[in-house]
């Protein structure tokens, strides 16, 4: 049987279109804030939605079936394809003029990365930045989770699609036809935008400030509209808070938000990747507050008075960025590497920790670390009683020997490219903490790295071919390898 190539490129029409939709509402906002590239963005819709409408026509009749091969194909192919047509409303407004920056810009959306090439923020137009913050919100619950509300329609099944999209080693549905569940995860992701939307306004954030820092926050993405990113907002703590919040929950899995809603808390508190989710973040919080607190230099708010000024001040920094990290989002508040060398280590190591599996967070997740653990101690067991079966559990239930494998071998080739990535920055010409902080933070889709990629410095320094490079880290990540590498090898494209 060979590949459904018709309905590939159909799927990459709708996609296209979608993609084009979201353009328009950009040039909406453009027209709104009348910053001069209403039009620009506009053409840039239009000439999006025409090959996608093209893609479309030339495939109708085709045969309505997405199997495993043609899953892996769409969502790789998928990002790119919608990394590609994102990269029109910069160029055509001139706001990124050059074609490697536009799309590391781009792809560092699409894969909630939030690593920038652009110097000064606050001067680009607010078409720009509200599509720059958009394609963060479009990428972090999936575009092809959005795309399976829509294939029914078409009558086209999704599962497969999901199972190649799902964040995490588990794709936990919440309705047994996953259109339902599709549109159950947009609901609640629609719905905690708006909510901190609201939240940031109500905190003193302008209405456009809050808008694209909710959709940077939900996507754990960390555009942001401001130069200092939240560090803009030092002096008004609430702000802060809030978004540590949003953090916190766009980092845990939807489901458990489902859950949430639903009345189902017994679930939630069950749920041993939530757990120690929480538990992680609640220590290294500690760790990062007490040395921060004893040892950097940072801003003191007004936000309690006086003896608590810097107590405060510390425990919220140490929070904000622990829970930045770990969820993938990115946001800064302050230079975590000038803070101490400890911390700078400190922060490295959590590049690499991630959020729970079924949220919009990068990195290995929570779930899988956990999986490693148990396993690693129960070959202690293993060893001593060799005849004896001893599975992992999981959420009192036995973990597959497959899934076990899977996760492994998912950690050894994470370790493995984050390796490659760092030679082959260093081979660019980058200096070694600056080269393994790039690919550790491409790979996790964190965005702020270490040495001349640090929080308060940006990835134009990067050469070109770096630039490429770390876009190519950066959807390995967000695609959790497996649905990337494997359409590279040779027996994904024999006939079967």
């Amino acid at each position: 049987m060979g590949l459904n190539t018709r309905i590939i490129v159909h799927i990459m029409g709708l996609l296209l279109l979608c993609n084009g939709s979201f353009m328009l509402l950009a040039a909406f906002v453009s027209g709104i804030y009348k910053d001069g590239v209403t039009l620009d963005i506009t053409l840039a819709a239009i000439v999006t939605m025409l090959f996608g409408v093209m893609a479309m026509f030339y495939t109708r009749g085709h045969k309505k079936e997405v199997k495993r091969k043609e899953g892996y194909i769409v969502v790789t192919f998928g990002w790119i394809i919608m990394s590609i047509s994102g990269t029109l409303p910069y160029l055509f407004s001139g706001a990124i003029p050059e074609v490697t920056n536009a799309f590391f810009e781009t792809i560092s959306g699409y894969t909630t990365t939030g690593a920038s090439i652009i110097d000064d923020i606050e001067a680009m137009p607010e078409g720009i930045l509200f599509w720059r913050s958009l394609t963060h919100w479009i990428g972090g619950m999936g575009i092809i989770v959005l795309a399976i509300a829509i294939l029914p329609l078409l009558g086209i099944g999704g599962m497969q699609l999901f199972a190649a999209e799902a964040p995490g080693p588990a794709g936990d549905k919440l309705h047994p036809r996953i259109t339902d569940t599709a549109k159950r995860l947009w609901l609640i992701y629609f719905g905690y935008t708006v909510a901190e939307t609201i939240l940031l306004k109500l905190a003193g954030m302008s209405f456009f400030d809050a808008m694209n820092h909710s959709l940077a926050t939900l996507s754990t993405g960390g555009f942001s509209t401001k130069n200092a990113s939240l560090a803009y907002w030092n002096n008004q703590p609430l702000i802060q808070y809030i978004t540590i919040l949003f953090m916190f929950l766009a980092g845990s899995n939807f489901v458990l938000s489902y859950f949430a809603f639903t009345g189902k808390v017994q679930r939630i508190l069950k749920d041993e990747e939530f757990k120690y989710y929480t538990i992680f973040i609640v220590l290294f919080t500690i760790v990062a507050a007490l040395v921060v607190y004893f040892n950097a230099n940072v801003p003191v708010s007004d936000f309690h008075p006086m003896v608590l000024g810097k107590a405060e001040s510390a425990f919220r920094h140490a929070l904000f960025q622990v829970v930045a990290i770990v969820t993938t989002t990115g946001f800064v508040t302050a230079d975590f590497t000038s803070w101490t060398p400890f911390l700078t280590i400190f922060f490295f190591g959590l590049m690499f920790l991630g959020g729970s599996a079924g949220s919009t967070a990068g990195g290995i997740k929570v779930m899988r670390h956990l999986l490693i653990i148990k396993n690693g101690l129960l070959e202690f067991k293993r060893t001593l009683h060799t005849n004896a079966i001893i599975p992992v559990r999981y959420n009192e239930k036995t973990v597959s020997e497959h899934i076990v494998y899977n996760i492994i071998a998912f950690f050894v080739l994470y370790m493995l490219f984050f390796i490659i990535g760092s030679l082959v920055l260093g081979f660019l010409g980058l200096d070694f903490v600056s080269a393994i902080g790039g690919s550790a933070s491409s790979l996790g889709n964190v965005g702020p790295a270490l040495g001349s990629l640090n929080p308060v410095s940006n990835y134009n320094s990067l050469p070109d071919a770096g630039k490429w490079w770390c876009g190519f880290l950066m959807l390995l990540g967000r695609l959790e390898l497996f649905t990337v590498l494997i359409i590279l090898t040779p027996y994904f494209w024999k006939k079967t």
